[in-house]
């Protein structure tokens, strides 16, 4: 059973190693902090610290470094999550304020919090499973090219060119476009995106043989939409971070980039991480494997996230990714700034 006190010298133990990356010893502590005891009392907690695989001698030398259950102990109970400062806030209103549709959004957020954190930042796509076709626009760009728009529910703008140059003899009329237009919109329209992939198999069977071909194109490219906006993913920023911190890992970095890259195990990640009370849920070390067979990916790094809420209800995650020695308490506060200012901004987009 760890003393308060004992609790104390884990809470420094974890702040030096952190701010400095070297073991931290009981003379070191008695030199910084005023516990008002001496090393040799300090030494019997970091005695029992270590019994309890808190803390580890990473080499020979008198100092320890935290361990993953160290450093879960020090943020379940010796974290507190401070707010941003107004300043800090009041830049990242004003630097997402200026996105233009979700993919700017999810992107400024990404820079935004990888800039804050120094650490990669993620931001999962929302649930477009759920997600509904609000609008479908179709526009002419030239005689045989157009422009196929779906705009989901939850702010998803994805746009795609279509050549009909190989078709034969195409006639564009804007009586055609319309007639598209309109029925695209009152099939479609409210349907989730698995229901308007089954209905958009069908969709040139309501059209004259004559126009069969384009309609049948147009068919094929929004599928291709729907399909692509229904798969989960991530926007990352900031990965030029890991190599900063490179020294952290024990081996290459390289396989945690690949983790990332592939976005699988960390998808997965961020939908078993429960979110607690302070709004922020932290999977450090050893805890992020069984999610892939690669997990082990990620065994030396910690992954701290927040949930956000887009239009339609749906909900996603966003967090930072780095090495298991990161200044937690900053870092926290600072994805859950983030989360609730993108469910407030996504929310008004919506209204």
């Amino acid at each position: 059973m760890v003393s308060e006190r004992g609790l104390e010298v884990l809470r420094v133990i974890v702040q030096d190693y952190v701010a400095s990356r070297e073991p931290v010893g009981s003379k070191t502590i008695v030199e910084r902090h005023s516990f008002g005891v001496s090393a040799a009392t300090i030494r019997n907690d970091m005695a029992q610290l270590e019994e309890e695989e808190l803390i580890a001698a990473p080499h020979t030398s008198s100092g320890r470094v935290p361990t993953d259950k160290g450093y879960r102990v020090f943020v379940d109970q010796l974290t507190e999550v401070r707010p941003l400062s107004a300043a800090q806030r009041t830049a990242i209103e004003a630097f997402l304020g200026q996105a233009v549709d979700l993919d700017d959004v999810l992107s400024r957020t990404t820079r935004l919090l990888s800039q804050l954190t120094n650490q990669v930042a993620l931001a999962q796509y929302p649930s477009f499973g759920m997600a509904r076709v609000r609008h479908i626009e179709v526009v002419a760009l030239g005689p045989a090219r157009l422009m196929t728009v779906l705009i989901t529910d939850t702010g998803r703008v994805d746009q795609r060119l279509l050549e009909l140059s190989g078709l034969g003899d195409v006639v564009l009329g804007e009586e055609l476009l319309g007639e598209l237009r309109g029925k695209l919109n009152a099939e479609l329209g409210g349907k989730s995106l698995a229901e308007a992939g089954q209905l958009l198999r069908a969709f040139a069977g309501s059209f004259a043989p004559v126009h069969s071909a384009i309609v049948e194109a147009v068919a094929a490219c929004l599928s291709e939409q729907v399909a692509a906006n229904r798969q989960d993913r991530l926007v990352m920023s900031g990965a030029a971070n890991l190599a900063r911190t490179e020294g952290d890992f024990s081996g290459s970095i390289y396989p945690v980039l690949e983790a990332i890259e592939e976005q699988v195990i960390l998808i997965r990640l961020f939908s078993e991480m429960e979110i607690d009370a302070d709004g922020v849920s932290v999977s450090i070390g050893r805890e992020n494997q069984g999610f892939g067979a690669d997990a082990g990916q990620l065994s030396e790094t910690s992954v701290l996230a927040s949930g956000y809420s887009a239009s339609g209800g749906s909900v996603a995650r966003l967090g930072v990714l780095g090495p298991t020695r990161m200044d937690y308490s900053n870092n926290m506060a600072a994805v859950r700034a983030v989360a609730r200012y993108l469910t407030r901004l996504l929310g008004e987009e919506s209204a």
